[in-house]
């Protein structure tokens, strides 16, 4: 059962685990640090499930529960939500608002795997037989670890498949060589900013006709790399 879980959480350490722990149970993640950013990105990436922490900046977690969950309404994405407050209103603040679950901090990584394993099944909101992720004619399949670039499969690094699963994760994304390092953490330690250059030099060779004039995985001079081509 794999699914496209997006993490709004402030504290980066934080998230970084949360990251980690969904990458390790086969699922795909999106990560940002405030409120305003995860309105926007739910309403983008049409995640499966909402890891939402309350004490967001910009908007807090309970207007952005609030504002998916209005009337008009969005998205009926499944939310759990995280806080460091315990109190009784507060969790029934969180309820009312249509979270599905509520976890209080400090939390282990493996009740909140639990917590979102349960939800998802109970949502029926994963992505069951079809796992993979796709933009720009390049399929990234994270349970079976393979990569299809137009239908056929690509040989890939472990450091380059998580370059890229991210990247297709969320199409035209300006990623700094620093967040792309972050993908490869704990599949390639010894990997330096310098060294994603390499990958994507790597990577282009493997899914571009023209490595040297590339229409997928394009430079952002003086920022990063995105993946060019939107989902399909």
């Amino acid at each position: 059962m794999c699914a496209h879980v997006l993490v709004a959480e402030d504290d980066e350490k934080q998230a970084e685990l949360i990251r980690r722990s969904l990458l390790a149970e086969g699922h795909t993640a999106t990560v940002v640090h405030d409120g305003a950013a995860a309105l926007d990105a739910a309403r983008r990436l049409r995640p499966d499930l909402l890891v939402l922490d309350l004490m967001l900046p910009v908007l807090d977690g309970f207007d952005v529960c609030r504002r998916l969950r209005r009337p008009d309404g969005e998205l009926a994405v499944p939310v759990v939500m995280l806080t460091a407050r315990s109190g009784e209103d507060d969790l029934l603040l969180g309820l009312d608002l249509g979270a599905d679950d509520y976890l209080t901090k400090p939390y282990s990584p493996r009740e909140l795997m639990a917590r979102i394993r349960t939800v998802l099944r109970r949502g029926g909101g994963a992505r069951g037989d079809d796992p993979a992720v796709r933009a720009a004619g390049i399929s990234v399949d994270p349970v079976r670890h393979e990569v299809r670039c137009d239908g056929l499969p690509v040989e890939c690094t472990p450091a380059e498949f998580q370059i890229l699963l991210a990247m297709a994760a969320e199409p035209e994304r300006v990623f700094t060589r620093h967040q792309l390092l972050q993908s490869t953490r704990g599949f390639d330690r010894s990997s330096t900013e310098r060294a994603i250059d390499v990958h994507i030099m790597n990577l282009r060779r493997k899914i571009e006709a023209d490595s040297r004039h590339p229409v997928r995985l394009l430079t952002v001079f003086g920022v990063g790399y995105k993946l060019s081509g939107g989902r399909m």
